[in-house]
């Protein structure tokens, strides 16, 4: 759908709303009607859709529904985590009809689908990494995958080409989704030598290049040979490491062509397949379940290629454990484990699935981590 730059869906929400003094949301019945056999579907980005990274792969994912007869997809793109997520919401509803609507970022979830998705029972709100729960809006719900499983294999590459035994990781906020991927990546590069350490760095913010840039620097300045990321655009991280003669590791979509010599491999998400699936089932009549998580089996994650400069020993490894994963109920965590401050999380023989709900809670780093939640 085409923008006029001037005048973005949520500026022309506010304003009208200014207008009129009311509430922007139309009546029932002057909602655009659902036409039988077509759907419209809307896509929510808290950044721009070509930042190399995880607001890419889900405008990656909603190009692939255009395909579909009948499906019309309307995008916004740099919405904030704030109340602006809402007025695009009901535009999307109000101005476009849209029955299924895909709030792709964090903090959209709680409070602002929870409080608008009951205001309008006929359409679905599906979020991005949130957790569903009993007692949330049943036209609300999750879906995520188990990325956590392709950072341990960006890890196992990791520990084979790192010749310092430090690696690094640059993170954005301590959520639980964040904490999995740094202990991940750190125990995939430990089941290769147990004697390698992370340092982690927090940036406090989904999307700041400077800080971004600071934070690799310093991890190179530390002896981080090989680094990966979890910010919304990988690309910065990509190149300054890079620039820097460190290795590195992708996230949410493929960045080889960033640094093609340093690029190891990188965890990618598969949102074609599983939009696809939602799109196909709301116009079948279909409810789309609350709560959807699936991992490599299931197609909702990839890996990127292994690049020029990756070992066959590392090559080996990472087709071993990836075929190991792909017969699902495979464990990263598991005991014995201790977290970075002592405690332990995980006894002899105690193991947590990449489907155990309780990992989406996670609050802690693993011993061999070094870094603070706080």
């Amino acid at each position: 759908m085409t923008r006029i730059a001037a005048l973005s869906r949520r500026r022309f929400l506010q304003s009208s709303a200014a207008a009129v003094g009311a509430s922007v949301a139309l009546p029932a019945g002057l909602r655009p009607a659902h036409a039988a056999g077509k759907l419209t579907v809307g896509f929510i980005y808290v950044g721009p859709k070509d930042d190399f990274g995880y607001n890419q792969s889900h405008a990656e994912g909603a190009a692939a529904l255009k395909a579909i007869a009948g499906v019309t997809v309307v995008e916004e793109e740099n919405v904030p985590e704030s109340n602006d997520v809402v007025n695009t919401m009901e535009s999307m509803i109000n101005f476009d009809g849209a029955g299924l609507v895909f709030p792709t970022s964090f903090g959209y979830y709680d409070p602002f689908i929870k409080e608008t998705a009951p205001k309008y029972g006929k359409v679905r709100f599906e979020h991005c990494g949130g957790l569903w729960q009993k007692g949330d809006p049943q036209n609300a719900g999750s879906y995520f995958g188990y990325i956590g499983m392709g950072q341990y294999l960006n890890g196992i590459v990791a520990g084979h080409m790192t010749k310092t035994r430090k690696i690094g990781f640059v993170a954005a906020k301590p959520i639980p989704q964040v904490l999995n991927n740094i202990n991940s990546f750190l125990l995939g590069a430990r089941a290769v030598d147990p004697a390698i350490t992370c340092q982690v760095i927090f940036t406090g913010e989904w999307s700041l290049a400077v800080k971004e840039a600071e934070a690799t620097n310093a991890l190179a300045d530390q002896g981080a040979d090989v680094i990966t990321c979890h910010v919304d655009g990988p690309k910065v991280v990509v190149e300054t490491a890079a620039a820097r003669g460190a290795y590195v590791c992708g996230y949410h979509a493929d960045q080889s062509s960033l640094a093609p010599e340093k690029y190891l491999t990188g965890a990618e998400w598969n949102w074609a397949k599983v939009y696809t699936d939602m799109v196909t089932a709301q116009m079948a009549g279909e409810t789309i379940p609350n709560f959807v998580r699936g991992g490599l089996a299931e197609g909702f994650i990839k890996m990127s290629p292994l690049g020029p400069a990756v070992t066959e020993a590392a090559r080996a490894q990472f087709e071993a454990t990836k075929a190991e994963i792909l017969k699902g109920g495979f464990a990263v965590i598991k005991g014995p484990l201790k977290d970075n401050k002592g405690n332990v999380i995980a006894t002899e023989g105690q193991a947590f699935p990449e489907d155990d709900v309780a990992l989406e809670s996670m609050n802690y780093l693993v011993d061999g981590v070094l870094g603070s939640t706080s």
